[in-house]
């Protein structure tokens, strides 16, 4: 018989760097609104995507890693991932099954009790890349996640494969309230395309550097022209004249390189040619200005 139910709620996606946060993400969308890199901290702002399903509709917010913070910016970081959960029907705390057992994992866990231990709502736990696991691995890990925190259900997964998400977007679903669709059926996410822009330009900065240099850059558009082909004028901000030579390359190329392989990531998401122009700006120690993180949504 037909659920006439129709559900409709907010879920907020939390949990450690470099979890699969964004990977899940996208994965449901079927669409790429978050950006991934092998880097931690990718994330760095709250991204909605839209799940709609014959009787759901679920906004899911994509949250920056929670981590201890040191610099301003890392603990703006921190606030807007704690901050969603204020929105939030469920939480979805979503984590890298792989890292059991280590000792590092033992020493985050009194911070994960700190972090779950704020959450009023329900709480489902996501064990991520169980395709990298060994199976006999897998309960020990349930057992010890388990004793940490009181979750209203573990689901096993892998964002990369999709492995066990249709079970966990179930899970989500029951603990949404009953509601109407708020959004239209075909809407990945509420991200404006000049957002979605910055960020696949930032995403080539975190794949094309290296060490300090993606975590001291942001991406400002300044111009979005919407004409045949799409004009786009940015600015990679940075904290030294050193991290804008490496961005410049020698004789240009990585600059070059950036707007390449930017260029064709804007392409295939707009669907029509693009030209863009990139500037790189030396706004020295930008990641402690408040006013900066302001206008970038980070304070």
């Amino acid at each position: 018989m037909k659920n006439s139910i129709h559900r409709s709620g907010v879920a907020a996606i939390i949990g450690p760097p470099n979890a699969g946060k964004s990977t899940l993400l996208n994965h449901l969308l079927q669409f790429k609104v978050a950006i991934v890199t092998p880097k931690p901290q990718t994330t760095r702002n709250r991204i909605m995507g839209i799940v709609t399903g014959e009787n759901f509709q679920m906004m899911l917010l994509d949250t920056p890693g929670l981590h201890q913070a040191r610099e301003e910016m890392n603990r703006q970081m921190v606030r807007v991932a704690m901050d969603s959960l204020a929105e939030a029907d469920v939480a979805l705390f979503l984590v890298d099954g792989t890292d059991m057992p280590s000792a590092k994992l033992e020493q985050r866990a009194a911070e994960y009790q700190g972090y779950l231990d704020k959450i009023a709502t329900p709480v489902v736990l996501a064990l991520n890349k169980i395709d990298l696991m060994d199976p006999e691995r897998l309960l020990p890990v349930i057992d010890w996640y388990r004793a940490l925190h009181f979750f209203a259900a573990i689901v096993p997964i892998s964002a990369l494969q999709g492995t066990g998400v249709e079970t966990l977007v179930e899970q989500l679903v029951s603990h949404l309230p009953e509601g109407p669709r708020y959004y239209p059926d075909d809407l990945p996410t509420d991200a404006t395309e000049r957002f979605i822009a910055s960020e696949i330009i930032r995403e080539k900065v975190f794949l094309l550097t290296r060490d300090e240099v993606p975590y001291s850059t942001a991406v400002v558009i300044d111009a979005f022209e919407e004409s045949d082909p799409v004009v786009i004028h940015a600015s990679i901000m940075v904290e030294r004249n050193s991290q804008k030579g490496i961005l410049v390359g020698q004789k240009g190329r990585m600059l070059a390189a950036l707007r390449k392989q930017a260029t064709k990531d804007i392409e295939h998401l707009l669907g029509c040619r693009v030209r863009l122009h990139l500037w790189i700006k030396v706004r020295k120690n930008w990641t402690e200005n408040p006013m900066i993180l302001k206008d970038l949504g980070l304070a």
